[in-house]
């Protein structure tokens, strides 16, 4: 397929890469330009600006940190670098038969406006968030989360196969996939929250994190993202981070926001979004979110 890949960040590189190795023919397009450098050394044609990564090709994958990053380069509101101008908008430069494959996590009211905006124009739009770290992106091994017509989606699959391990159609209607998406980041963050607590309970009367962690994977979960997350916040090591903190306040609060709009109450999140904006105050917004457990080992004295 000919494709066009805007953000290649911590997940987007690996992806695109994944993507150029099973023969696809990539347009891409990242902010900071040696990202794209990078994958045009593997074959890729790195382009001036969001809007040429989107010309001429057949799907659109963008792997954006938010929503503000999403609708800049999507409705044009980003500057030209090398003019102050506003920069063509990407949904514009897209070829009507073209679909755009969303990848980043993002509300489920700006999936909604790209849903309406794309079906305006004649052109296709799939929501298609992923689940797994950096590590598992480069390995392929991602999950991906996918709502939308049911023959776009299989026009796509073949991007799906190239970046993860499994797919999973959560309906027709895109923004379902976002909700799943915020649901399981929502349900990662309170496992880090319990763990921060169990760990501060433990520690505090002479155990070590460790030791309680194998004790939990082994007679209680048994779970990989027990034990990865488990091991993360056992060693207290937060970075380099696989997914900054700050973003996982920015998913509290995506995940606040859906829940607000159908009238359910998220008390577990509400704290934790607390917790975060806490962390966040304290500079801790660029480790890993699995950072989250300082927060309860500051309140227990413990640092």
């Amino acid at each position: 397929m000919k494709i066009g890949f805007i953000g290649l960040g911590n997940m987007g590189l690996p992806m695109a890469r994944n993507l150029i190795h099973a023969g696809h023919e990539l347009r891409v397009y990242n902010r900071t330009r040696e990202r794209a450098a990078e994958l045009a050394a593997d074959g890729a044609l790195a382009t001036p600006s969001p809007a040429d990564a989107a010309r001429d090709v057949e799907a659109l994958v963008t792997m954006l940190s938010d929503d503000a990053a999403v609708e800049a380069v999507l409705f044009g509101s980003q500057r030209n670098e090398s003019a102050n101008a506003q920069s063509e908008a990407v949904i514009d430069a897209l070829a009507r038969s073209a679909v755009h494959v969303s990848m980043s996590t993002v509300s489920v009211a700006l999936s909604r406006r790209l849903n309406e905006a794309h079906a305006a124009r004649g052109q296709s739009y799939v929501a298609a968030p992923v689940f797994g770290r950096p590590e598992a992106a480069a390995g392929a091994k991602l999950w991906v989360i996918a709502a939308g017509g049911s023959e776009v989606i299989e026009r796509c699959r073949p991007i799906f196969d190239a970046v993860g391990q499994g797919i999973f159609i959560v309906g027709t209607e895109a923004p379902t996939a976002n909700v799943v998406k915020l649901a399981g980041n929502f349900m990662i963050a309170a496992m880090i929250e319990a763990l921060g607590e169990a760990y501060a309970l433990a520690r505090k009367s002479g155990m070590e994190a460790a030791q309680l962690l194998e004790i939990i994977n082994t007679a209680l979960f048994k779970s990989p993202i027990y034990e990865n997350y488990g091991r993360l916040i056992a060693e207290e090591r937060y970075e380099p981070a696989g997914f900054k903190l700050r973003l996982g306040l920015k998913d509290a609060r995506l995940a606040l926001a859906a829940a607000d709009e159908l009238t359910v109450p998220m008390p577990l999140a509400s704290l934790i979004h607390d917790h975060y904006l806490s962390a966040l105050a304290r500079g801790r917004g660029e480790i890993d979110w699995a950072g989250l457990a300082e927060v309860s080992a500051v309140n227990a004295g413990l640092k």
